[in-house]
């Protein structure tokens, strides 16, 4: 009997909420040169829910802000009991080459197309804070990689701190209470992609730049991705797509603050088409007003719009 794609990514969407461990999501790349991968799901709050949403973020792969723009106005704290779900796992690919790593900071996921497989793994990231902002146009690649990392703040990292009537070792020792998590791949000279000591913080900017991942997804990356592996940094909130049966989409996801006067601000940031995503939306059998709509909501996720 022949499953489905997205009845075999329900089914270990099920299997992985059953035993809340973390897993790679893996999908195969479409054929003929299509973008759009996955299916999403929907999953309901159980009753008398005592866990935040991070918790089932956590379980479906998901970070914070995935979760948030796929269900607005979900309680962040405690999701109601009942409350239906939006697991967003349907996807446009990037639009880079199929490669490497990919990491796109505006929706806080990384890309893994690992060689000759014919797949591409997805994971959700957390990301530098306004001002230490992550890399958002850069192609590097991994050059070294660490199990046990250790951490040592920099000169300004401790000014800060002590600012805050906080104090920071010189030298954080490997292991479990290290910022950095218990594994680390360098990228360039002065990032990384690690693990994390806490138990939030992904889908959110939250680093002094580097790219942070729960503890067993960059156990994974460290036991899979190898050193000299091709890592490109993109910042692209929109994507788009033409599939080979003709279908148009895009997926909107909120872009990232460039200064402290859009952080602050109330007011959605505006989104401009520009480039292929212009291009690709401009075709006639496009309807303006479905476009439109997916521009103001920023769902974050694919939207047919012909």
């Amino acid at each position: 009997m022949k499953m489905s794609i997205r009845a075999i990514l329900t089914l270990v969407l099920a299997v992985a909420a059953y035993s809340q461990a973390a897993f790679a999501v893996v999908y195969p790349l479409p054929a003929k040169n299509g973008r759009l991968i996955g299916e999403n799901i929907t999953v309901v709050v159980p009753q008398d829910n005592k866990l935040p949403l991070e918790h089932f973020a956590a379980q479906y792969q998901m970070g914070l802000s995935n979760m948030l723009e796929a269900n607005p106005g979900v309680d962040t704290y405690l999701p109601t009991s009942g409350t239906v779900l939006t697991i967003p796992h349907q996807l446009i690919l990037p639009d880079t080459p199929h490669e490497g790593l990919v990491i796109n900071s505006a929706e806080m996921r990384v890309y893994y197309y690992p060689k000759g497989t014919n797949t591409v793994v997805v994971l959700p990231i957390g990301i530098g804070e306004l001002g230490k902002d992550t890399p958002l146009n850069w192609v590097t690649s991994v050059q070294r990689k660490k199990a046990g990392p250790t951490w040592t703040p920099t000169k300004k990292m401790h000014e800060e701190y002590a600012a805050q009537g906080q104090w920071l070792p010189a030298t954080f020792p490997a292991g479990p209470d290290n910022p950095m998590g218990l594994y680390a791949l360098y990228v360039g000279r002065l990032y990384a992609v690690h693990g994390t000591n806490a138990n939030f913080g992904i889908g959110l900017r939250v680093s002094h730049g580097c790219v942070r991942l729960r503890d067993a997804d960059i156990k994974w990356l460290y036991e899979n991705v190898p050193v000299g592996t091709r890592v490109q940094f993109i910042n692209e909130p929109v994507k788009t797509t033409v599939e080979p049966n003709g279908a148009r989409y895009v997926e909107v996801h909120n872009p990232l603050s460039a200064n402290q006067e859009e952080f602050d601000s109330q007011q959605p940031l505006p989104i401009t088409l520009a480039g292929g995503n212009a291009t690709l939306m401009a075709d006639p059998s496009v309807n303006q007003q479905v476009l439109d709509k997916a521009i103001a909501l920023r769902s974050g996720m694919p939207t047919q719009v012909n």
